[in-house]
């Protein structure tokens, strides 16, 4: 194995400059200063002896000076549009995501902002926060279909990724879970479990995930030559869950199976079933959608649809730091689902 030798001198205890990796490395101050920030332009023997430098001295970029010369501040905002701060640290989705953003960017030694977008204002400051490059991009989760701020973001031409597909062709790139695909595996299971009069709890519609959870629903029951037992809106939270489910019992007390466009509102519509003395899954099977930690939270563990939101995340974060480093083309990556199949169906 190659060693390196760390001069015995001060230097190691001080400010380690470029030129002082350079000079163990045995290479030029250019070469190292290209391995530091990331180019390709570097031949791998001469890359690992310019790592091995770094580590054994301890090197440590000067990130105020390079932003000088490279433009780039180290940082990148995760916005999230028209949510409240409640919404989002009661949702799990959401803690996936920063979870899966963060794993991906740590090692990079790239830092995370997060940035609520939930009126006017806050949308005007995050644009202008973005235009005058306090950060090098943006990862945008929208939950509203006529939110204006991914036209925005292509206007105002920031590296910029979704984290869904935008609702009009737009010159950016996402990452998504197939919706369509998901709710399919969630009607045929209850369909082959023998259920004929099923219903739904749907996200809102005016988010993209809401309607096209929707619309595969009613596709997938007309495949199997069924209708719909009844329809209840929801917004994704738990209390509506539970109002929808209230409601659906209401007018159509004979469903024997529902299918919950998401984990937090199946667990609120557990609770309404609990307390109308419906048993889960003799008089009614469940199936969610996302997979979080509510599925296994509720009572019984419900059968969901997974989608791998951390991977999701993770590949939010790996396109934008491609876009940041050199601009391309916008790109998609779909995503498939999975049924996780517990004891609620």
């Amino acid at each position: 194995m190659d060693k390196i030798l760390v001069p015995a001198d001060d230097t190691v205890h001080g400010t380690v400059t470029l030129e002082d990796v350079a000079r163990v490395a045995g290479v030029s101050r250019a070469t190292v200063s290209r391995v530091v920030n990331g180019k390709a332009t570097v031949a791998p023997a001469l890359r690992k002896s310019v790592e091995k430098a770094i580590a054994a001295m301890g090197y440590v970029p000067n990130l105020a000076a390079r932003s000088l010369v490279t433009r780039s501040t180290g940082s990148i905002a995760l916005a999230v549009s028209d949510m409240s701060a409640g919404q989002i640290f009661f949702d799990p989705f959401f803690g996936r995501v920063v979870n899966g953003v963060t794993q991906a960017v740590r090692p990079r030694s790239v830092q995370l902002v997060l940035a609520l977008v939930d009126d006017e204002p806050s949308r005007r400051q995050l644009l202008s926060f973005l235009r005058q490059g306090h950060v090098d991009g943006v990862i945008l989760v929208s939950t509203h279909a006529d939110d204006p701020l991914p036209a925005e973001l292509a206007r105002a031409k920031v590296p910029a990724v979704l984290a869904a597909r935008p609702p009009e062709p737009l010159p950016l790139s996402f990452v998504e879970v197939d919706q369509r695909a998901g709710v399919f595996l969630a009607v045929d299971h209850l369909v082959a479990l023998g259920h004929t009069r099923i219903a739904t709890v749907t996200g809102p519609q005016d988010s993209s995930s809401g309607r096209e959870r929707l619309a595969a629903f009613r596709e997938r029951l007309a495949h199997h030559d069924l209708s719909e037992s009844g329809c209840a809106e929801g917004d994704f939270t738990q209390v509506s869950g539970a109002a929808a489910m209230r409601t659906l019992l209401e007018r159509a007390p004979d469903t024997d199976a529902v299918f919950v466009a998401s984990d937090l509102m199946a667990l609120g519509a557990v609770t309404v079933l609990h307390r109308a003395g419906r048993r889960i899954p003799q008089d009614l099977a469940l199936v969610g959608f996302d997979d979080s930690s509510i599925a296994l939270a509720c009572d019984p563990p419900l059968t969901t649809v997974r989608q791998p939101v951390e991977a999701m995340a993770a590949q939010l974060a790996e396109l934008l730091l491609e876009q940041i480093i050199s601009p391309q083309y916008p790109q998609s990556r779909i995503f498939q689902p999975e049924l996780i199949v517990r004891d609620s169906t």
